[in-house]
């Protein structure tokens, strides 16, 4: 109990002084709704879209998962070729640079113009690419770091180098995977919503705040915003729970040997 208190109390204390203080500087000083709504017309405008918004997140959160469990995949992959083959660690390095170094707002009207308007495709591809490379280089680095012994005791007992990197490698490699997808489960979000300013179809949460934002209904736009926020930390704590799960099966054989 005091372990969940030292961990949640702070960050919430914190947000709910900054949400306090932020009513008060809006309200008191007449700060107008275009250049900051108040946190009490957000969460009315929240309330009364409410139906709206979770239709928009559904659609944003589909893109952003997709995109997440393709580019989680492809990394976690290319990783282990990429440590099993020095020509493929060289190719996939590079492109994997490259694919980091392209900014989303180039990349999204392009794929938009390359595929059809009408579907996700675009949205979902530009997902996957922002969560290849934190995912590629986080495994890649854990598959790396698997101590000699281990890796000369298997190969004592005649293991093939697929059996080392499934019982040794992507074992150890786990702290370091989970360290990629906790970047790129909120990055999926954000690359999805990105990719909805820049046309196609408007139903998800990116072209609602566009849209709202154009119509100078602000309080509806940062609803719309707040609900990003949302999602992507659902999708962080999807990732962190998931990390759990995969620790507590080697605490129990450890605790039992």
């Amino acid at each position: 109990m005091k372990r969940v208190l030292e961990t949640w109390l702070p960050p919430v204390l914190f947000g709910v002084t900054l949400l306090g203080l932020w009513q008060v500087l809006t309200v008191a000083a007449g700060v107008p709704s275009f250049l900051l709504p108040s946190p009490s017309s957000i969460a009315d405008a929240f309330s009364k879209n409410f139906d709206s918004i979770t239709k928009a997140a559904t659609s944003t959160g589909a893109n952003a998962l997709i995109g997440l469990m393709s580019g989680a995949i492809l990394g976690i992959a290319a990783a282990i070729l990429a440590v099993r083959f020095r020509v493929v660690d060289g190719l996939l390095g590079s492109l994997a640079a490259g694919a980091a170094a392209v900014p989303i707002v180039a990349l999204a009207p392009l794929l938009n113009s390359m595929y059809s308007t009408t579907t996700d495709l675009p949205r979902r591809l530009v997902a996957t690419i922002v969560v290849f490379f934190p995912v590629f280089v986080s495994t890649a680095k854990g598959l790396r770091q698997v101590p000699q012994v281990h890796a000369d005791l298997m190969t004592a007992y005649a293991a093939t180098g697929w059996q080392i990197t499934r019982t040794v490698r992507l074992p150890a490699a786990l702290p370091h995977l989970f360290t990629g997808l906790r970047i790129a489960a909120p990055g999926a979000v954000i690359a999805a919503i990105i990719a909805e300013y820049f046309g196609g179809l408007q139903h998800g949460l990116g072209s609602r705040i566009t849209s709202a934002a154009a119509n100078t209904a602000y309080p509806r736009a940062w609803a719309y915003v707040t609900a990003a926020m949302i999602l992507g930390l659902i999708f962080l704590a999807a990732v962190l729970l998931l990390e759990q799960l995969t620790r507590r099966p080697r605490t129990t054989i450890w605790r039992s040997k």
